[in-house]
């Protein structure tokens, strides 16, 4: 890879942790809608599901096809073009008469919103590999920020101009994106000889050879699994009594999120220190007790919100965490490394979803926090089960 003269500032940190959240956060617009959208086009709960089921699916096939072009082609322009594609898919959504057009769109932006992890092992590469890890803490809380901020910007974008206004105005931020990032971020080619075809192959080959990456792309397929099962049905639970919110009120809890995620930043810093298994064991554990106080927040607002803090931390803390420990293994191919893990990471949270709404539909919020409680369990069982033994030393 050639090495560009171009030193990671502090200010195009900011730029790229900003561009990465705002990426990411196209999918997740819908989740406080999802109760007015059932309505205005008449879908059952899980129907409704599917809107946030697509978006992840279509960032799933984004992942596996298109972030190893970052491997192949000049990255700037790689990213620049994507940025404008997905702006495209939610300019669909916003305009979209029928739950299948939306879907589409919805499926378009998910596919094209893969920029951000593009844009995370990009920052790796630049950054000096002493920093890398708080680098890549500080671009992916930028990514968790952008899915947990959407939520209470959708909310109060549909509260002033109805659900709409969010892509419209979502389409028109991505596009400002795409020209700042045209003119702050460094060429950077890859001088890879690898054909597109052995590119998708060498993805699976990564993971048939190493079994840290399966690991850690386990470990985030449940965890981020668990994410998507809270996140999906608590607009359904806010939305019915006792609390009959508003869409607005409802995607304020996307603050309370906010919260948890950055308290995780710290995670890349400890994983640089050798200190991955630490955070591992302890953020599984975490997520396991949260779905306790989670289980309460069907008739407390407080229980709710000590739950969606520890549970939105301790997802980010070991997604940092895994990140920052597959960059190490092959430095050279640090977007094949993206593609596979986080192409297992979203169809985690694509299951989630379809869980989710299918928990909430048959057996309310009590079905919604056992289907979490039983995947955060095995969650914690996959990594106790001797695979953390590999990484003692990291």
């Amino acid at each position: 890879m050639s090495s560009p003269n171009h030193s990671l500032s502090p200010a195009l940190i900011a730029l790229m942790s900003v561009a990465t959240g705002l990426a990411v956060a196209s999918n997740y617009y819908a989740q406080p809608l999802l109760d007015t959208i059932a309505h205005a086009f008449s879908l059952t709960p899980g129907q409704a599901g599917f809107i946030v089921t697509a978006a992840q699916l279509g960032y799933a096939a984004g992942l596996l096809f298109l972030v190893p072009l970052g491997d192949m082609f000049e990255r700037r322009g790689l990213i620049v073009s994507m940025t404008l594609l997905a702006a495209g898919g939610m300019l669909i959504t916003a305009s979209s008469q029928s739950p299948g057009l939306m879907i589409f769109g919805t499926a378009l932006t998910g596919l094209f919103s893969v920029v951000a992890q593009v844009l995370v092992p990009l920052a790796a590469t630049l950054a000096s590999p002493d920093k890398r890890g708080k680098v890549v803490g500080t671009i992916m809380s930028g990514l968790l920020l952008g899915i947990l901020l959407a939520r209470t910007v959708a909310g109060l974008l549909a509260g002033i101009g109805g659900w709409r206004t969010v892509y419209w105005v979502a389409s028109v931020l991505m596009v400002l994106m795409a020209l700042a990032l045209w003119r702050r971020l460094p060429k950077v080619k890859s001088e890879t000889h690898l054909k597109y075809p052995q590119l998708l192959a060498s993805v699976f080959r990564l993971f048939a050879s190493d079994k840290q990456l399966r690991t850690r792309a386990l470990l985030g397929c449940l965890s981020f699994a668990n994410f998507s099962i809270l996140w999906t049905s608590m607009a359904f639970l806010l939305a019915s009594p006792p609390f009959n919110f508003s869409d607005a009120v409802i995607g304020l809890f996307g603050l309370v999120g906010a919260a948890g995620a950055l308290g995780a930043r710290q995670a890349g810093s400890l994983a640089d220190k050798g200190k991955s298994h630490l955070t591992t064991t302890g953020g599984l554990l975490l997520l396991l007790l949260s779905w306790f106080a989670i289980w309460f927040g069907h008739s407390s607002v407080l229980a709710l919100v000590i739950g969606i803090i520890v549970l939105d931390l301790t997802v980010q803390a070991v997604h940092i965490t895994n990140q920052t420990v597959i960059y190490q293994l092959k430095p050279d191919a640090r977007n094949h490394l993206t593609a596979g893990y986080m192409t297992s990471y979203f169809i985690g949270g694509a299951a989630g979803s379809l869980i989710s709404a299918s928990a909430w539909q048959h057996a309310g919020w009590a079905g919604v926090c056992a289907a979490g409680s039983l995947l955060a369990l095995l969650n914690l069982l996959v990594w106790w089960r001797g695979f953390h033994r590999q990484e003692r030393a990291m």
